[in-house]
């Protein structure tokens, strides 16, 4: 397994989150993205990071 992965008890692996971004959003915004990530059962955290992992792959210099 990569780094930063753990396996747990039942096999499953999991990355381990060690770090923190803090932004500053509008109310109005932020709860409607919350809203629609619960709408389509995910969380809001799981999508900035994917938007996070998109983001750096796109932009990586080869």
């Amino acid at each position: 397994m990569g780094a930063g992965r753990v396996v747990t008890k039942d096999g499953k692996g999991s990355t381990k989150k060690n770090s923190q971004l803090v932004l500053r959003l509008d109310k109005d915004e932020r709860d409607a993205f919350v809203e629609l990530c619960k709408e389509l059962d995910t969380s809001a955290a799981r999508e900035i990071r994917r938007f996070i992992r998109g983001f750096m792959k796109d932009n990586a210099e080869d």
